[in-house]
Order: structure tokens, then C-alpha cells, then sequence
């Protein structure tokens, strides 16, 4: 979204609001494994797929909330279409790719003494 955000900056005549991801949608199972195999990788470790994960605990699945059933969207998908109309050509990065930048600078970040 930074890149996003310069490019319109580098170009004044270009205004609006669009919709910025990576134009395909991505699970929270994506968002989980590459949340944890990325901290795996700082640790040294190998990457484990969904179903070790999942034999292994380190993801467990709860019953979806009956309070929010039929109000929550499920999927989305950012649709660049007007994005790249406004002259936007870069590439997006995708789910995984987001994720584990993400996470590798949170973890790379100097936490602040209390």
C-alpha cells in the first residue's frame, strides 16, 4: 500500500479511491501458515504445511460464532480494476509474500524498554 501511496504522490493528477490488496483472495489458513512458518524460519526451522500444523495443534479450528453467522463476509478480493485504470502498473504482493514482510520486521523491530 506505501507503494501505492508514493506513486499517486509522484502523480498529483491522479485522485480517488481504490481498492488496494493483492487481487486474489487468500484464506486465513494462508494467513496462518505463513504467519507461523515465517517465525519458524527466524527460529531455523523448516516450514510445516496446513495439515502438520493442524496435527500438531499449532492451528485448531473453533465453531463459527452463531452471534455473527450470515453478517460476516467470508471472502473477499480487492478488485484492482480501477486502480491500474488510474495508471497503477506495479505488482501487488500476495497474501504470503504481505504476510511474511510483515512479520519478518516485527520481528526484526527492537521492542521498546518498559
Amino acid at each position: 500500500m506505501i507503494k501505492v501511496n508514493l506513486d499517486f504522490l509522484d502523480h498529483p493528477e491522479r485522485s480517488g479511491i481504490y481498492n488496494v490488496g493483492s487481487g486474489k483472495a487468500a484464506t486465513f489458513n494462508t494467513v496462518a501458515a505463513t504467519t507461523i512458518n515465517t517465525c519458524r524460519a527466524a527460529e531455523g526451522l523448516p516450514p510445516q504445511t496446513l495439515a502438520e500444523l493442524v496435527t500438531s495443534r499449532v492451528i485448531t479450528y473453533i465453531p463459527f460464532p452463531p452471534a455473527i453467522a450470515g453478517r460476516y463476509q467470508s471472502y473477499t478480493e480487492a478488485d484492482l480494476t480501477r486502480l491500474r485504470g488510474a495508471g497503477y502498473r506495479a505488482p501487488m504482493l500476495s497474501a504470503e509474500q504481505g504476510v511474511a514482510r510483515y512479520v519478518e520486521r516485527l520481528i526484526s523491530t527492537p521492542t521498546a524498554s518498559a
